[in-house]
């Protein structure tokens, strides 16, 4: 009964005009950015994070929220219609989504990666629902070294699932640790890399980092490689499922959710890892694995409902303990911390409207989107057609004045494109950006619990060993570090992001 007089305040919290309205904004630019290639969600909220500034704390969450998980949807769209993935996550969806397409079952394919959608959307949202407040109760029981164990597990985690090379992934921790010291130290008061300017007496803004090596390094790298735009798709009719297809689907969509809501807690590429893995089993159980890549309905059904069911559940890490599973649940911490609210266990007590608000505004995001999205397909297809040339310098205007917002500061803007030029040249040189922000952020919550707990202890570092929970999570720290060095293990991880490439 708790749960549900929760989901009842929640729903009065998510159904005032003003969360209701920027929950309808959010997964409206969230199906945009999954539509268009080479923007992203990531790279849009960390565009859009400035904004957040002026709104109040639940309606700026779940405005982001909204294009995150509206994100999943719309690059389903367009990986569809005319095969081109708006998202990574959708690379699957295409392989048979297209097919269909080009047979003429566009519309069935649609149909079944909005419904399919809509389902893992509303479980992944019940769960957090659920098993959230289990979780916040289970992490009032950590302390200084527990939580110190955690971050080393989850950025851990995080390089087992992050593309490339897992030393290149690591050494963008490092360097996102680094980063994450710059300005004054909490404890003694003392400047640390500021270089004697007042402008990192702060350290850098968390918007500027992210809108830096994610936006404007993306933009720097569709302008080397412009994203295919002269694409045509056919003309989409016939938006229902016969009674076959239906059920085919129903139940490729109900263990593409199983599978999705429990990867998506998982540190890394949650959404992407649980495609693929929906995609895999949907073929072992299948009476004629031979139909899969020529259009075989279970393709579509299965990789949707996992991604947008991954894309829910990454919410729980983040919002009950305060370790974001993805970059963009690293953002939206970000985007916490600028209203001083801390992300974990004491966020249902003290942030009720925020927590029950945002997962009310989830189910009602989600029903959205399917009313949303099925009648403007078309308008969808055409916004391809508009020219990078006239997007880019419109995205890069909006950018300089978001930053600028921030502080009125003109350093800003010029820092957010130098981490632009890094962010750039670190995947140039085969780095992914997405570490170092987990790294940016994480970094001064790992070295607070660090010196906490070595001051507790009194200098002693068995504390870590001695406390069980902070022992367990060291030691599947430990077993994720085994797996990296496992040649078998590394070797599989490198074929899986190939293909996801």
């Amino acid at each position: 009964m708790d749960i549900i007089s929760n989901l009842a305040y929640g729903f009065s919290v998510a159904f005032s005009l003003n969360n209701l309205g920027f929950a309808f904004i959010g997964v409206l630019l969230g199906t945009l950015v999954g539509v268009l290639p080479g923007i992203g969600p990531v790279a849009t909220i960390s565009m859009l994070l400035p904004i957040t500034y002026v709104l109040s704390p639940v309606t700026g969450i779940i405005m982001l929220a909204g294009i995150y998980y509206g994100a999943q949807y719309g690059g389903s769209t367009t990986a569809i219609l005319v095969n081109l993935p708006g998202e990574s996550s959708s690379v699957v969806t295409a392989i048979d989504g297209h097919q269909m397409a080009k047979r003429g079952e566009a519309g069935a394919a649609l149909v079944v990666a909005a419904l399919g959608s809509l389902f893992a959307g509303i479980v992944g949202t019940i769960l957090i629902a659920a098993f959230g407040p289990v979780l916040a109760q289970v992490a009032f029981a950590f302390g200084a070294p527990e939580y110190f164990s955690l971050v080393v597990l989850g950025l851990l985690g995080s390089v087992v699932l992050a593309h490339g090379s897992a030393m290149k992934a690591i050494a963008m921790i490092m360097l996102g640790l680094l980063f994450g010291t710059v300005g004054t130290d909490v404890n003694s008061g003392a400047s640390r890399f500021t270089f004697g300017n007042l402008n990192l007496i702060d350290g850098f803004d968390i918007a500027v980092v992210a809108m830096g090596v994610f936006g404007i390094a993306e933009l720097m790298r569709n302008i080397e490689d412009p994203p295919q735009q002269n694409l045509v798709a056919n003309k989409v009719s016939g938006l229902w499922l016969s009674a076959k297809q239906f059920k085919a689907a129903a139940f490729a969509a109900i263990r593409g959710t199983a599978v999705g809501s429990i990867l998506g807690l998982l540190p890394g590429g949650g959404a992407v890892l649980s495609s693929f893995a929906s995609y895999t089993i949907e073929k072992k159980v299948a009476r004629d694995p031979s139909r899969f890549g020529k259009g075989a309905i279970e393709g579509v059904a299965g990789p949707e409902s996992a991604n947008n069911a991954a894309a829910q559940t990454s919410f729980i890490p983040m919002l009950t303990l305060g370790i974001p599973a993805t970059s963009t649940m690293a953002l939206m911490i970000g985007a916490m911390t600028v209203h001083n609210i801390q992300p974990g266990p004491m966020i249902m007590t003290k942030q009720p409207d925020l927590f029950w608000g945002l997962i009310a505004s989830m189910l009602i995001g989600n029903v959205i989107l399917v009313i949303l999205n099925l009648p403007l397909v078309g308008i969808w297809v055409k916004l391809l057609k508009i020219p990078y040339r006239l997007l880019l310098p419109a995205i890069l205007l909006f950018s300089a004045i978001g930053l600028y917002s921030l502080e009125n500061s003109t350093f800003d803007v010029m820092a957010a494109f130098g981490f632009g030029l890094f962010g750039y040249l670190m995947v140039r040189c085969g780095c992914e950006p997405a570490p170092f922000v987990l790294g940016f952020i994480l970094g001064p919550m790992l070295e607070e619990n660090l010196r906490r707990a070595l001051t507790i202890s009194q200098g002693d570092p068995s504390v870590f060993l001695t406390r069980p929970i902070s022992l367990s999570l060291l030691v599947a720290a430990a077993a994720l570090l085994a797996l990296l060095v496992a040649p078998v293990f590394r070797n599989r991880r490198e074929e899986i992001f190939q293909e996801a490439d």
